[in-house]
């Protein structure tokens, strides 16, 4: 509730009417071939850890209505999870945690969001439609860095945060743990334009920011097919490219200059 008090602040912004004729549910989801390319660390130590390609399944829930001055309502979730592993040319804190020149370590980047956006329909005919609205989106989960396993019998601390191991038999993993919670304002964009093709259309979509320590942007564009003009089943084929680019200053001590981009497939119910 107190998310989406946040998002329906956001309504005293826009003067502009809503276009729908009719209120519809629209559900939707995405399987999205993510590859990742960036840097992650604290400041004035980014690295590259090597993060691999992943699969990601997002979703979301959206209600149009054509009730003057109230905003339409659109809630997703997105899911970025990937690993990678180098070893380290320099040393490397990360998360309390100190990790050592030579030292093999593996990150996890375990970053989930939902985005509550209010929007109007701007313009829609037969041809175009045209969305532009307010996105509150609400970061979770985590950043981790883990070293190589040490015996901890034997774990003859140096440094604070550092140890030097020997023979032993108990294990342990240095982990140091960043957490992603953040709530922030995105300005939203959204397109439709139907084609000569009969169900067949492209479309745009995206949040953008750039404030403060933080400019983060996501955006997707593609086909579409609606399988109601050959069927009585009224669902959206969709077929794009979708780029995420999350840019971090100091985010609970968090750097980092990543981006999400791949293909991916998805669908649309309309009831």
């Amino acid at each position: 509730m107190k998310k989406m008090a946040i998002a329906a602040a956001f309504v005293a912004l826009f003067t502009a009417n809503a276009q729908a004729d009719t209120v519809g549910l629209y559900l939707g989801g995405q399987v999205w071939q993510s590859e990742t390319i960036g840097v992650l660390g604290e400041k004035n130590a980014l690295i590259d850890f090597n993060l691999k390609k992943e699969r990601q399944v997002n979703y979301f829930i959206a209600i149009k209505h054509p009730f003057p001055l109230l905003p339409n309502v659109r809630i997703a979730r997105t899911a970025l999870d990937t690993t990678g592993s180098i070893t380290l040319k320099q040393a490397f804190n990360f998360g309390g945690k100190t990790f050592a020149v030579g030292d093999t370590v593996n990150t996890r980047v375990n970053v989930s969001y939902i985005d509550y956006t209010l929007y109007y329909q701007l313009f829609d005919n037969d041809l175009f439609s045209f969305d532009l609205g307010l996105t509150a989106r609400d970061f979770n989960g985590d950043v981790t860095v883990a070293g190589p396993t040490i015996p901890v019998d034997s774990c003859i601390k140096v440094q604070p945060n550092l140890c030097v191991s020997t023979d032993g038999s108990n294990l342990f993993t240095p982990t140091g743990k960043i957490k992603t919670d953040e709530i922030v304002p995105m300005l939203y964009a959204a397109t439709n334009i139907n084609l000569p093709v009969k169900g067949l259309g492209v479309f745009a979509k995206g949040g953008f920011l750039s404030i403060g320590n933080h400019s983060l942007y996501d955006y997707q564009v593609g086909i579409s097919y609606n399988l109601a003009y050959i069927s009585k089943l009224d669902f959206e084929l969709n077929l794009g490219y979708r780029a995420v680019k999350m840019e971090f200053e100091d985010l609970n001590n968090l750097y980092t200059n990543l981006e999400f981009k791949g293909a991916f497939v998805g669908v649309i119910a309309h009831f």
